[in-house]
């Protein structure tokens, strides 16, 4: 580690101390040439994917677009943020474990897709409207339709045999 003031190579570690949280460690250290100390932080430095959008250009992961895309279809809606940011973790977490070096944007889609439908089947909708491009009232019929069959349920019929 070079000295920030006389730009000497040769500092020795005086302290080391682990972060409260674990997921970092601060170093103290004195330049053997000017005498001087200063302060140094490691950190685990994770790489994210780079995403592959539909027209095969490639860009740096950016979780304030995934966070964007939770915002915008959870506009107005009675979720609490606490779930909001754990969805965006787990969509995160899951890109990074896939241990590849790119992922399509398609792929983070859907997974944008399942974490709101487990927090809102409303911002489902609207996320799946854009996502999927809905061209007519059909499209989003056929959406409606999806999120809503989970939730009927099955009655006995008069023969006794269950229906739908």
């Amino acid at each position: 580690m070079k000295c920030p003031f006389c730009k000497g190579d040769n500092t020795q570690v005086v302290d080391t101390r682990e972060s409260e949280e674990g997921d970092s460690i601060r170093r103290r250290r004195r330049c053997q040439s000017c005498n001087k100390r200063f302060t140094t932080f490691e950190t685990v430095e994770l790489r994210m994917p780079q995403v592959v959008k539909q027209n095969g250009m490639r860009s740096e992961f950016d979780a304030a677009k995934l966070r964007t895309s939770f915002s915008r279809a959870l506009h107005k809606r009675p979720v609490p943020t606490e779930l909001v940011d754990a969805a965006i973790d787990h969509v995160t977490q899951k890109i990074f474990a896939l241990g590849e070096r790119e992922v399509g944007s398609r792929q983070i889609g859907e997974m944008v897709m399942k974490e709101l439908l487990k927090l809102d089947k409303v911002a489902y909708i609207r996320f799946a409207s854009v996502y999927k491009s809905f061209q007519d009232v059909g499209d989003f019929t056929e959406a409606v339709e999806a999120v809503s069959k989970p939730l009927v349920r099955r009655v006995a019929g008069r023969n006794g045999k269950r229906t739908a």
